[in-house]
């Protein structure tokens, strides 16, 4: 799933707000599952394909009044089968640079393990700006019916409720692209990746039709498969600030093939647009 959040500092540079949420950063291979009982698989888990992509990132577009004149980076993202569960790593690089040429180099490497049954996440994140490590989170979480909790060890010890409903990122993914094949256009629900110390976030994804199978030169291994596009905006759970409907603190536009595989994607950070382009893609052996 690639559209975890990550975060530039609300102001890298004293004179100037680049403030925005960047995509964060999936799932390491290292991590060891969790201890809880084996559950049964979430319908849907089976489709999802373990593997390797590489994507560019460029600037899209500036909305009036930006001052971003360009954006340059890379992503790898990798996600395994460890039968039980799906170990993922995102690690992320973008360079932005200012009118004035002023350059800001941010960075993230995140990982979890989710469980299969959607039950349970592990996570870790460091984040980096201009080389210097900027924002540390790391903990668990558990989902249960009554919504669930979170245990933080970093940026600092404490507990997190989840809300009803609440789903983790490789399901969330399942569900849209379920909603999807079904014609639905619409998935509302609090979703928790592990990119914030402040527990979940609304989340809202609008769904395009559904695609059937096309040719695909640059990569054959979809060509059999069939996609939807979509968008999915998160807003803050604690914006008290009323007035109608919130702005959402970050969106992203994918288009996600049935497997979970994301070969376009558009994060808009509110004043700039970046474009990640899948340059390179492996499937991954896995499971049982």
């Amino acid at each position: 799933m690639l559209f975890r959040r990550h975060r530039i500092p609300a102001d890298p540079a004293p004179r100037r707000g680049w403030g925005a949420r960047l995509l964060a950063a999936t799932l390491a291979a290292g991590l060891l599952p969790m201890t809880a009982s084996r559950a049964a698989n979430q319908p849907g888990a089976q489709d999802m394909a373990a593997h390797r992509a590489a994507y560019t990132l460029t600037l899209d577009r500036v909305r009036d009044g930006g001052d971003i004149t360009q954006a340059r980076g890379l992503m790898v993202y990798e996600v395994m089968d460890a039968c039980d569960g799906w170990a993922t790593r995102q690690r992320f690089t973008l360079v932005l640079t200012g009118r004035d040429g002023q350059r800001i180099e941010t960075a993230s490497d995140y990982s979890t393990y989710e469980t299969k049954d959607g039950r349970s996440i592990r996570f870790s994140l460091t984040q980096k700006t201009q080389g210097a490590v900027s924002q540390r989170i790391a903990g668990e979480a558990e989902v249960t019916p009554e919504g669930g909790h979170v245990r933080y060890t970093e940026p600092v010890a404490k507990e997190e409720t989840l809300p009803p409903g609440t789903l983790l990122p490789m399901l969330h993914t399942i569900r849209a692209l379920q909603a999807a094949r079904e014609g639905r256009r619409l998935v509302v629900a609090p979703l928790f990746d592990g990119t914030s110390d402040e527990g979940a976030q609304d989340s809202t994804t609008v769904i395009a039709s559904w695609n059937p199978p096309e040719a695909n030169e640059r990569f054959p291994v979809l060509a059999p498969l069939g996609s939807a596009r979509m968008r999915v905006a998160f807003f803050d759970r604690n914006d008290t600030s009323g007035g109608g409907a919130s702005t959402p603190d970050y969106e992203v536009g994918l288009r996600y093939w049935e497997n979970g595989v994301a070969d376009e994607i558009k994060m808009d950070f509110g004043e700039f647009v970046v474009d990640g382009h899948m340059e390179e893609l492996k499937i991954l052996p896995g499971g049982c």
